[in-house]
């Protein structure tokens, strides 16, 4: 199996996300993409503006927008839930989880956008994660292979790296967020489902 593993805030998820998962499958074939909400991330200590559990029930929102019987299997996860003591959320653990729970055959994919990526020291035990999983960098116009030298990174560590290009994401969660305070029905941004939900819950301002 080629398991891809899709984390970030998703605050809100939106239709930039899917296109992501959708362009990841495709160019990797992958069979099965977990969508998975990060309860606490360690370098966004002022958390998501929406809570896990909301987070959690958008992501399974935006899945469901997967055409029935079609792989890979789009699927939202609390693999990266919140933690005893609300300890942050390290990718190096959620990724260790997830290799205890499937074959030793499966691969792992860790789908990331490339300004992210490009911050992996920052991360915690960089190297252990190039180990536990090759990595789909989502790039954006002109981004290269080069630009990832500032890393020191070994030959069989670029080896587990591939860029996903061309994949064009209409906005971000950030300015999301700000359309909906504005009142704004994000169209073309958010899927319906989502919006409602959004609504319904009184979240971002609405």
């Amino acid at each position: 199996m080629r398991i891809g593993f899709f984390g970030g805030s998703f605050d809100p998820p939106h239709l930039g996300h899917l296109a992501v998962g959708c362009a990841a499958a495709d160019a990797f074939s992958l069979d099965h993409i977990l969508f998975a909400p990060t309860a606490h991330q360690p370098l966004k200590p002022d958390g998501a503006v929406a809570s896990f559990q909301d987070r959690l029930a958008m992501v399974s929102l935006l899945c469901e927008l997967q055409p029935a019987n079609t792989m890979p299997r789009f699927e939202s996860s609390s693999l990266d839930g919140p933690l005893p003591g609300t300890a942050p959320n390290y990718t190096v653990g959620t990724l260790t989880r997830l290799r205890e729970t499937i074959s030793s055959t499966d691969r792992i994919f860790a789908i990331v956008g490339a300004d992210a990526f490009l911050d992996l020291r920052r991360w915690r035990s960089p190297d252990r994660l190039l180990s536990l999983a090759e990595w789909i960098v989502v790039s954006r116009p002109g981004f290269s292979l080069q630009q990832l030298d500032a890393l020191h990174l070994t030959p069989a560590q670029l080896q587990r790296i591939h860029l996903l290009e061309g994949v064009h994401e209409p906005a971000s969660a950030t300015s999301v967020r700000t359309l909906l305070r504005a009142g704004s029905a994000c169209t073309g941004l958010l899927p319906a489902s989502i919006l409602h939900y959004i609504r319904a819950h009184h979240l971002y301002g609405t």
